[in-house]
């Protein structure tokens, strides 16, 4: 028998220590939920864990960002509906003003309500914001700009290609001088989709000129007024040269629909203003003019419906996008709880038998260490 060195009392200590450490494990793991509360844990785990919470909580933010972007295209088709209900009003004006029942009087009085019903429509166009950005005034248009000072690019359909575009020529004149009506030819060069005049259609009203062309193209061009009116506002002909356009890809709202880099969905919202609508200077004053009036509104009543059509075709998109989010963010927090969250009835079978353990390891330690008093009878 050995009393300076009691093995039996190190190796119960030892055992002892190892479970009580086991134990404090098991009461952490229970008392956090966690399966990984530290790196030694699972190390391995732990790095896929935390890179996936990190996807979790972007596509949660990703999710806000769509709905968000939900609530900019509802308040802009707000806003869109009631300057449609406008056009409709002004249509029904230019509608009796057509006929030949009424004064030249009565079609003055006519005339000041198309006047404010233009000035409502401006407004609403300048003024229609979310969270402090103007959604109506093209702000959120695709841009482009012109070497020719004279010209500026008003509007650019999505499916324009960004890069540079030559307008060789562009020409314009009077149609009808009782009405003002407008047409104008262009000669397209470099760039263009097609390099043949026959290929597109191109309308002018006032001094806004629209060319629609093959696979979608479509620009507006608004030229100086200068050019196109007189000192007494009567339009006249005119034409502009060899002009440089740079269509850009910048503009639109990008919308961070993505827990990633590059996941982005880019809301286009073209310019609703009275001279992209073609009824800038809409004039109901004569008969002749009334009649060219509807025309017009028909034409601005087709402008606010392309792009409300656009608009609702972003909204499904972005409820489809957070439909996906919300499944993706579903299947991931699954995952992530796998790796991460304890299995509460397996850990406390766990904790019960390292109680156990530790209580009989503290009981035969006790008695490993009265080991050594029993030398106390050899010596009596």
């Amino acid at each position: 028998m050995r009393i300076n060195y009691n093995v039996s009392a190190m190796l119960a200590n030892n055992t002892l220590s190892n479970n009580d450490n086991r134990l404090s494990n098991s009461i952490q793991r229970l008392s956090s939920g966690l399966k990984i509360n530290n790196a030694k844990d699972n190390p391995a785990g732990l790095a896929m864990a935390k890179r996936m919470n990190a996807q979790i909580r972007g596509t949660e933010m990703a999710n806000q960002n769509a709905n968000d972007g939900i609530s900019v295209i509802e308040t802009a088709d707000g806003a869109l509906s009631e300057i449609q209900a406008m056009i409709q009003r002004m249509t029904e004006l230019s509608t009796k003003a057509a006929t030949g029942t009424l004064t030249d009087d009565d079609r003055e009085i006519i005339q000041k309500e198309v006047e404010q019903l233009q000035k409502e429509i401006e407004r609403i166009s300048e003024s229609t914001q979310f969270n402090g950005q103007n959604l109506l005034d093209g702000t959120y248009g695709i841009k482009a700009y012109t070497t020719e000072n004279d010209l500026k690019v008003s509007a650019v359909a999505k499916e324009v290609t960004p890069g540079e575009y030559v307008l060789d020529a562009l020409n314009w004149s009077v149609k009808n001088e009782d009405t003002g009506e407008m047409e104008a030819t262009f000669t397209p060069g470099e760039g263009f989709p097609s390099t043949e005049p026959g290929d597109y259609t191109v309308s002018m009203t006032d001094n806004y000129v629209t060319i629609d062309g093959p696979s979608g193209f479509s620009m507006t061009y608004e030229i100086n007024e200068k050019l196109v009116f007189d000192d007494e506002g009567k339009p006249m002909g005119g034409s502009i040269g060899s002009t440089t356009i740079d269509c850009t890809d910048v503009g639109p709202m990008r919308l961070q629909v993505g827990s990633n880099e590059g996941q982005v969905i880019a809301v286009d919202i073209p310019a609703v203003s009275l001279g992209n609508m073609g009824i800038a200077k809409i004039d109901v004053s004569t008969q002749d003019k009334a009649g060219y009036a509807i025309d017009r509104l028909d034409l601005a009543t087709q402008y606010i419906n392309s792009v409300r059509g656009k608009l609702g075709a972003y909204q499904n998109r972005l409820e489809s996008t957070t439909e996906n989010l919300g499944v993706v963010d579903e299947n991931m927090t699954s995952a992530y709880s796998r790796i991460m969250d304890v299995d509460m009835a397996d850990e406390m079978t766990q904790y019960s038998t390292y109680n156990v353990l530790v209580q009989a390891g503290t009981s035969v330690l006790a008695q490993a260490n009265d080991r050594p008093s029993t030398v106390l009878q050899l010596l009596q």
